[in-house]
């Protein structure tokens, strides 16, 4: 939350109760004199984001995570929340700030510069937007960079797929994006032709050209080729 603006935010405008973690000591003074103003409607966790459970403290109903993320861990944060199990998952939206270009990638589409791994994960389960772009001006001091603000509504129902092999044959394909996948899923100890011909890719296909489900299916044939092993 830094010093609160967002979580003020929340909280003027109806939010029934925000759980906020946060890891500067400092921020956590400032967000406790806003608790002052909201009784019972705000949580305070300091600790570290990255591994911090909230469900044991969820009443029941839909959740929501709403952040401006921290540009050096928001990457994480994310692939973190789309790991969630089971799934669907405890929350109903994420609402996030992104570096722009990190944005673009969430929502790339393929055959494009800007897909890549991250979007196959972050499509896979969710539905990403691009909702509206953030100046640099609005900061203090301000980035070097454009901000953007994405929202992620969880895919009820996403197409059956092993997620650890999705993990695992994307960052093959992606490690070596402008190899054919015959050359780039080497790498995964299996026979990448089989496992090709088993998902119904041609040999010569590069990663960026494949669709998620394709992707769906190349992830399942590993997590078959393994079981066999």
């Amino acid at each position: 939350p830094g010093p609160g603006g967002l979580t003020r935010a929340l909280l003027a405008l109806g939010a029934e109760r925000v759980i906020a973690v946060e890891r500067d000591a400092r921020a956590v003074a400032a967000l406790s004199d806003i608790a002052t103003h909201y009784p019972g409607r705000l949580m305070i966790i300091a600790g570290d984001a990255l591994a911090f459970d909230p469900r044991p403290l969820l009443a029941q109903g839909p959740a929501r995570i709403v952040a401006n993320l921290p540009y050096n861990i928001a990457t994480p944060l994310l692939t973190g929340w789309l790991a969630t199990e089971p799934w669907p998952p405890w929350f109903d939206r994420m609402v996030l700030m992104f570096q722009r270009e990190v944005a673009e990638r969430l929502v790339a589409a393929p055959a494009s510069k800007a897909y890549g791994r991250l979007s196959i994960l972050t499509q896979w389960r969710t539905v990403p937007s691009i909702l509206f772009d953030v100046s640099p001006k609005a900061f203090v001091p301000p980035p070097k960079v454009t901000s953007s603000v994405v929202a992620l509504v969880p895919r009820p129902a996403p197409l059956a797929c092993d997620r650890r092999a999705l993990e695992r044959v994307t960052g093959a394909a992606f490690g070596q994006r402008r190899k054919m996948l015959r050359q780039s899923l080497k790498t995964l100890g299996v026979d990448p032709a089989r496992l090709l011909a088993q998902a119904a890719i041609a040999p010569s296909a590069r990663a960026e050209e494949i669709p998620v489900d394709g992707f769906v299916r190349l992830a399942n044939a590993l997590a078959d080729q393994v079981a066999e092993t």
